[in-house]
Formats: structure tokens, sequence, C-alpha cells
């Protein structure tokens, strides 16, 4: 009977640690990898998207004034949803040539992320800072590695994609928000 008293601490205890993934924060071993959920906002329920600008990958520095529809692809070089997916991304980053993409690179080492996109020769810019994941804590945030976030040509959050993109899923959110 006693044990049934210590059950309550003993549970608390375990969940706490377990949450912690036993390495630091800005580690791999803590990433949350989502199951490629679409989430779409209506036009009237929207809120601004942060700002696009940083330093990037290459070295300079970029800034995007909304104006076009705008995919957003956080990612990681360590993350094997997003080394599965930035075929795709390349390809319709082509298809749409009248859509803006762009990457945020989150919880890696920039030299390897670099290297990992000269290797896929990856054509649009990534930005290394993951302070802008914060501009979107208050609409769509991204709640996994890799995570996709459609922009309206308004500059507006339109959708997400929690976790590895497909042609269909992401073409559809593109399409459905540049018919807008």
């Amino acid at each position: 009977m006693r044990f049934y008293r210590f059950l309550p601490t003993l549970l608390t205890v375990a969940l706490i640690t377990g949450c912690n993934g036993g390495g630091s924060s800005s580690s791999q071993e803590s990433f949350v990898s989502g199951n490629g959920s679409v989430t779409f906002i209506k036009s009237d329920n929207r809120i601004q998207a942060p700002a696009l600008a940083g330093m990037t990958l290459s070295g300079t520095n970029y800034s995007y004034g909304f104006g076009n529809v705008t995919v957003v692809n956080v990612w990681a070089s360590w993350c094997a949803p997003c080394r599965a997916e930035i075929p795709t991304l390349i390809a319709l980053s082509k298809k749409y040539n009248d859509v803006t993409f762009i990457g945020i690179l989150t919880r890696d080492n920039p030299p390897t992320a670099e290297a990992f996109q000269r290797r896929f020769k990856i054509p649009y810019p990534t930005l290394i800072d993951d302070s802008i994941l914060l501009g979107f804590q208050g609409s769509l945030a991204a709640n996994a590695i890799p995570s996709t976030v459609v922009i309206d040509k308004n500059g507006k959050v339109a959708g997400r994609i929690s976790g590895e993109v497909t042609v269909a899923s992401l073409s559809d959110l593109i399409e459905k928000v540049s018919a807008e």
C-alpha cells in the first residue's frame, strides 16, 4: 500500500526526465517529427507572418518583401524527413516559379547545413536565424522538424504542413492559396 502513496511523485519525475531528451535543447535528440498533417486558415482568420530577413547559409544578407505566395520550409541537415522531402521541395520550387521558396535552418550546424545545401543544389535561400520562428507563434508555429508554412500574397500565414511534405500536399496548399 505504501507504494501507491509515492506513485504520483514517481510518475511526475519520469515524465519530466522523459521530456528532457537527455541532451541540450539544441540537439537533434529532442526534435519532434510531424505526421504530414495539413492545416489551412481561411483568409478572414489569418495573421501577418514575421519578417523574413537575415543571414543566409551562403553568407549573404537576405530580406524578403511579401507580394507572392511564399513557401517557408523549416529544416535541418540531420533530420531524415528533411532529407527525404528536399527533392520534392526543389521540384516544386521549379514548377511554381511564381511562388517564393525560403528555408529556415533550425537546430543545426551552419557549415554542415551549407554542405547539404550545396550537395542537393537547393535553388532558394535558407536563413540561419532561428528567432524568425518565434514570429509564427501567434498563427501556425513550426511545431515539428520539418514544418512548411505557406504565406499568402498579402504576407499572412495561410497554411502549414507539419512534417514531411508530399507533392500532393504542398501542391494542393500552394494552388489553394494562389487561387485566392
